[in-house]
């Protein structure tokens, strides 16, 4: 298993589960899971809010659908199992999304009117006048969408794969080697093991290890963007607040009284600029007065990666011995019980 972040950790730790050796590469596997202060080199996973956006899903069919579907599904096993770990990692229920026009609302009454049974509402824009006074059109309400935290996440999987028979390996991987029926990984150290399978879950170095054995899978980055905030005017708790709150985008997720989370995926590239931030602060001139007034605590940023001529994310065995589980893009905390339920079944079928 090449990378090390939700998906990489979490598809070791099933593989582990079924009876599997691994053996996980990443350098990251050498930092402590945290965040402080203001931070741009964050991996996608520990950048991330760890939103599960699951049964809002708008299509209802095809992969991306099932996918999301199942590990939602999984993801109260996975939680239960994990709190022997790390007992604060908990399933965070409760998602509203708050639509920008009456076409949008439109279709979010039509979405809840056909998943009443995965827990789908639609709340009243008096309903919501306490929590967001700007939903003019009222809101979708998901109760069993929300969020789980990354890092807690991270740290629950290290240790559960520290408990099993895993080599943990913190060097990156430069160069992959057919070998006969086997693969030779070759480290940044010089050294190099022979493997009977590689699971690729290396974001945007993922081309640079295929395109030798002549596969391409461009990924290309889009900056991730949060921001901790201490409100100074405003709810001096959450009682009326789901976990998470989207509008137009952008992830509010109470996380104290008076704190709370602000972030998005806001801008292409690899270069955060100023404009975002403001963006975020304001939501497009829709956000309260007491956001706009909090005080920043911290800020960071991290890349996602989203495929190029793809759809995300990419799992596919591209030839015996080598598969890809990467490019869930903004999706990597919501996917990883299901991407590892597929990599498992890849393995394993006949």
């Amino acid at each position: 298993m090449i990378g090390a972040g939700a998906i990489g950790l979490g598809t070791a730790w099933h593989l582990t589960k079924r009876g599997h050796y691994v053996s996980v590469y990443d350098p990251r596997l050498n930092a402590p899971v945290q965040r402080q202060g203001s931070a741009n080199d964050l991996s996608g996973t520990s950048a991330s809010l760890g939103v599960l956006m699951g049964h809002v899903f708008r299509r209802s069919s095809g992969r991306g659908w099932r996918l999301r579907r199942r590990s939602m599904e999984l993801w109260p096993q996975w939680i239960e199992t994990l709190q022997v770990h790390q007992p604060d990692l908990k399933l965070h229920l409760g998602l509203l999304q708050i639509p920008e026009d009456e076409r949008t609302a439109e279709r979010m009454a039509s979405l809840a009117a056909q998943r009443v049974d995965l827990g789908l509402e639609i709340v009243s824009k008096e309903a919501l006048n306490k929590v967001w006074p700007t939903a003019s059109h009222g809101g979708l309400h998901s109760r069993h969408d929300g969020r789980v935290d990354p890092l807690l996440l991270q740290l629950a999987l290290r240790q559960a794969l520290a408990g099993q028979s895993v080599d943990l390996n913190a060097e990156a991987v430069v160069h992959l080697e057919r070998n006969n029926n086997q693969w030779s990984v070759h480290r940044a150290d010089g050294e190099s093991t022979i493997h009977d399978v590689v699971v690729l879950s290396t974001a945007l170095t993922t081309d640079a290890l295929l395109e030798p054995l002549g596969h391409a899978r461009a990924m290309t980055p889009v900056l991730g963007q949060a921001l901790s905030l201490q409100l100074t005017t405003g709810p001096t708790s959450w009682t009326h607040w789901p976990s998470v709150l989207v509008d137009q985008g952008f992830n509010l997720i109470p996380t104290s009284p008076g704190r709370l989370l602000l972030g998005a995926t806001v801008e292409p590239g690899d270069c955060a600029s100023a404009d975002p931030l403001i963006l975020m602060r304001s939501l497009n001139e829709r956000a309260p007065a007491w956001l706009r007034t909090a005080t920043v605590v911290s800020h960071w940023s991290g890349l996602r990666a989203r495929p190029v001529d793809r759809p995300a994310p990419l799992l596919e065995e591209l030839e015996p011995g080598l598969i890809l589980a990467s490019g869930h893009y903004r999706n990597g905390v919501l996917l990883a019980p299901a991407t590892a339920e597929w990599v498992a079944a890849a393995l394993e079928q006949p």
